[in-house]
This record gives C-alpha cells, structure tokens and sequence, in this order.
C-alpha cells in the first residue's frame, strides 16, 4: 500500500499479493459497492436442505428471464452447488432487516446433513413446480432452473445461469412500470463479507437521451 501524504491509499497490482489474506478479502470483496443480498435455497437429491446466503446475482437477460450467479471454486464441497447439479433447481429469497442475522449465520460451515433452515430458524417452504424451497419470510420469492454454467479458468469460479422460472412477490411491491420496489419491500443490501446496510431512493431517473434533459419519475 502506498500512502500518497496521508490523502489517499493507493494498491498497485503487486501489492495484493502482499496482503493479509483477509484484509484482502474484505478490500476486494467491499470494492464493487453495495450489492444485492438473496439467500439461496437448494434441495438435495436425498430431500436434505440447504440455505446460503449470497450477493453474487446479477440479470442475464428478460426475454427469457434470466439471472446469473457466482459461486467460488468447488475444489470444496459447496452445497448449493452440488444440490444445483443434482435436481436443477434453486430459490432466490430477499433479505430484510428481520432476517439479515439468519442470513449472516447461514455462512457457517454446517454439515451437508444439517439443513440451515433448521439452524438458523427460517421457515423451508414449498410451491408447485419448484424442487427448491423458499424461505417462508422472505417478501420476494424466485423460483430458477439451472441453463448453463461457466468455469472461469483464472480462478475455477462458477459461474450460473438461472432461467426465471416461478416469481412471488406483495403486489404493492410491483410498480405501474414493472419495477420491484426494492426500498419497499426493506431489501437488505450487502457491503463486503460481513456488512449489511439498508437501501433508500435517491431517485428514479427517465430514459437518458442525448437531446433531452433528465427527468425525474418520482
């Protein structure tokens, strides 16, 4: 790290690797910015259930509905992913203040027999045509079935595409354009390995065009 006059600190490509291992997960990983937080629900092929909590998911594409999502490398077992690969099926469930501690808590390395929804007290639900639980407090509920994925060669990152296929949400949470209201429905963003914050609107802003000023849909 190099100290600029004490105004700014300043990482160059060969100084990541001098880092204390998790002072450089935690700068890297807090780096992007507030990112959305979901808990994953999965459902082994022996029924066993399972509960992770990611800020990884990002659109694809709307037409199909599509939704991507990282998981790190699976020279470890990764639950989620290995119940992915045996019924094809996974959950998208919003975090809110209520629950963003049980979320934090579904990180904890438990057994691939214990399931997280005991452990941490939510609610395992279930909806017809989606092998995958719920989480029974969560306000936004995505059901996905697994299209395709990728190994990312620099690291063995995967990376998921999911296809849309179930969406349960309050229809208030809806709004008249087709946009879910995020602050609404109290979604907990998340900063890092370990922060979580609350989101609020600044504004929503019209489609940009060059000749056009901006104008405000709030």
């Amino acid at each position: 790290m190099l100290d600029t006059g004490g105004q700014k600190a300043v990482f160059r490509a060969e100084d990541f690797g001098g880092l204390e291992q998790r002072f450089r997960t935690q700068l890297i990983n807090s780096m992007p910015g507030i990112k959305a937080l979901n808990l994953v629900g999965t459902r082994g092929e022996d029924g066993a259930e399972n509960l992770a909590v990611f800020n990884s998911i990002f659109h694809v594409g709307a037409n199909p509905p599509y939704l991507g999502m990282v998981i790190r490398p699976d020279s470890v077992d990764r639950h989620t992913w290995q119940n992915i690969q045996a019924t094809g099926s996974y959950t998208l469930n919003s975090v809110g203040p209520e629950i963003y501690r049980q979320a934090h808590q579904t990180s904890a390395r438990y057994e691939k027999s214990q399931s997280e929804f005991q452990e941490t007290g939510l609610a395992a639900e279930y909806r017809d045509g989606v092998v995958a639980p719920f989480v029974g407090e969560s306000l936004i509920k995505i059901g996905l079935t697994l299209e395709e994925f990728y190994r990312v060669a620099c690291n063995g990152t995967l990376v998921v595409i999911g296809k849309v296929v179930y969406l349960e949400l309050e229809k208030g949470l809806v709004m008249s354009d087709g946009s879910v209201d995020l602050v609404a429905a109290n979604s907990v963003g998340s900063i890092g390995v370990d922060g979580y914050v609350s989101v609020d609107w600044l504004d929503r802003l019209g489609y940009a065009k060059p000749d056009m000023p901006l104008r405000s849909l709030r």
